[in-house]
């Protein structure tokens, strides 16, 4: 059937959405005949796509301008699908009569369905629920909370979260959407009950729940971070629970505690801070009684030696949350100071410093780091850091120093910068002239050919014709050759030329003849004719028998 108006979504824009191959396939499906349209109105278009299985695809909008959604994995993993696709060729077939006969048609069913009974309803509602596994595990859920007696409650809601994170053996990338999915439906009916009078029970199952979620990590491909989302998730229940139950605080605190130290996830990290409300006086000390008692066993070398590194972190944002509420600066500092074991502590101790009102003590603690790590390569967030802070105490000179000595270790376009704005065009030419004189000597870089850093500089100066100097008598890559190309070929159209011809050689020789022909447009806008018509002769001699190749080129 043809549409009556416009087509309702643009086809070239579903192409694009959907990609050549699902765009292909959802046209097949709509020819076959799989669309079933089920709702269709001016905001919204819902259908059932038969293929392997029966899958829902809805389409929101119009035009250029439209979102959706389909229940297959495809959609999961990638986005929009040939079901969409063939919901969308459907829609456009449909017309915009359609909508008026499809709101007609809604209209008349919410009609007659007001005409009925609560039993008939009840009964459509349960023949439904027993074609359609995901509806009838809802109504059995929401049944549950409402009509259960507490033991009841708990014992169903605990089998079902058991069912929910159950995993096989492993659980594949393309399956863990689903998996997610069922385990949402459950957390959202223990959500219901941690903001209701039985935020006790609400608060057994969600811990219940943190703990299955992070069981099943080592059994999930979790490319996309489902877990995490459903553990934040998971967390916020929980704090919802706590604040409706209020359990003792005390034992809260040491349930937290336990939790954020012992768990492998960062569920509860930051705890004391989040639970700070519903903790009170009491158990906020609790809290603290606790993460000294561990912190003097690590020190001391008697605590936990498995995941230390991650008990320490924690301990040290406990009692940093703790001395930030005391107003103690000095507390705070020293947590900072007790592993100084890279340049980015260094540089987290400093900028902390120097944001509490201690420049002097920022730039001592930032320039030990840079001499404490002197051997390696340099730190250019710590240097640069440093830097800035011995300009504004007027120590221009060492700042400049210390550019220097990690410009001649490992110089780059950032390093440069910074000399020329410290020691402005004496300290440029110098470090122009160091960089030549390492090319002379050969002395390759430890990244890229030798020769790219003082091309890139250049090109940065607008130094084109030092640039290509340089690419002349040492040569460069090819990644730098096609930048500086790209920014001087109307200038050096001589290079340009040379450079775009093996480049269409390599292209055409790799099948990239769309990405080949473009450079050959391009060359034509840099010599003649005749020249550009002896370059074409000469590429479909060597090339002839690539006739999608040829096709391009005319």
């Amino acid at each position: 059937m043809k549409a009556k108006g416009g087509p309702r979504f643009d086809l070239d824009t579903v192409r694009e959405r959907a990609g050549g191959r699902s765009f292909v396939r959802g046209e097949a499906y709509y020819r076959d005949g799989s669309v079933e349209i089920l709702s269709l109105t001016p905001k919204r278009i819902v259908a059932r796509v038969a293929g392997t299985e029966d899958y829902r695809a809805v389409l929101a909008g119009r035009g250029t301008v439209f979102e959706g959604e389909c229940s297959c994995p495809a959609f999961a993993d990638w986005g929009f699908c040939k079901h969409m696709v063939a919901t969308a060729l459907a829609a456009n077939s449909a017309g915009d009569g359609a909508e008026g006969e499809a709101e007609a048609a809604l209209s008349r069913i919410r009609k007659h369905l007001k005409s009925k009974s609560a039993d008939h309803l009840v009964d459509i509602i349960l023949d439904l629920a027993e074609q359609d596994r995901e509806l009838f595990r809802k109504l059995d859920m929401d049944s549950t909370v409402v009509l259960a007696d507490d033991k009841t409650l708990e014992a169903s809601l605990r089998k079902a979260i058991d069912a929910a994170t159950r995993t096989p053996t492993y659980v594949e990338y393309r399956q863990v959407s689903r998996w997610r999915a069922g385990v949402d439906a459950v957390l959202h009916s223990v959500a219901d009950l941690a903001s209701g009078p039985r935020a006790a029970i609400g608060l057994r199952l969600v811990e219940h729940a943190i703990d299955r979620v992070e069981a099943a990590f080592e059994a999930i491909d979790d490319s996309d971070g489902h877990l995490g989302e459903l553990l934040y998730e998971a967390r916020d229940i929980h704090l919802t629970a706590v604040r409706m139950a209020r359990p003792d605080p005390i034992a809260l605190a040491r349930n937290l505690f336990k939790r954020e130290m012992e768990a492998d996830r960062d569920t509860f990290s930051g705890a004391v801070a989040l639970y700070a409300d519903v903790l009170g006086e009491s158990g906020l000390s609790e809290y603290r009684l606790l993460a000294v008692a561990e912190w003097e066993k690590l020190q001391a070398g008697s605590g936990r030696t498995d995941g230390a590194a991650v008990a320490v972190h924690h301990l040290k944002g406990i009692l940093d949350f703790f001395a930030e509420r005391d107003g103690d600066v000095e507390a705070r500092i020293a947590l900072r100071a007790r592993d100084l074991s890279s340049p980015w502590a260094y540089l987290t101790l400093a900028e902390f410093c120097l944001s509490h009102g201690r420049p002097e003590e920022a730039l001592r603690r930032a320039e030990e780091g840079l001499w404490l790590f002197e051997d390696r390569r340099p730190d250019e967030r710590l240097l640069f850091f440093t830097v800035k802070l011995l300009i504004k105490a007027r120590r221009k000179a060492d700042a400049e120093a210390h550019l220097w000595r990690a410009f001649e270790k490992a110089p780059s376009l950032d390093l440069f910068g910074q000399l020329r704005k410290v020691g402005a065009e004496p300290a440029a030419k110098r470090a122009l002239a160091f960089l030549e004189s390492r090319l002379n000597k050969r002395q390759r870089g430890s990244w890229g050919e030798p020769s790219d850093l003082l091309v890139k500089i250049l090109m940065h100066e607008k130094r084109f014709d030092a640039a290509w100097s340089i690419v002349r008598k040492f040569g460069a890559s090819p990644y730098a050759k096609e930048a500086l190309v790209e920014a001087t070929d109307t200038g050096y159209p001589k290079e340009a030329l040379e450079f775009y011809a093996a480049q269409v050689e390599r292209l055409a020789n790799g099948g990239l003849y769309a990405e080949a022909s473009k450079l050959i447009a391009r060359m034509a806008k840099l010599q003649g004719a005749t020249e550009q018509a002896t370059f074409v002769m000469n590429l479909k001699a060597r090339h002839g028998r690539k006739r999608n190749f040829m096709k391009l080129l005319g």
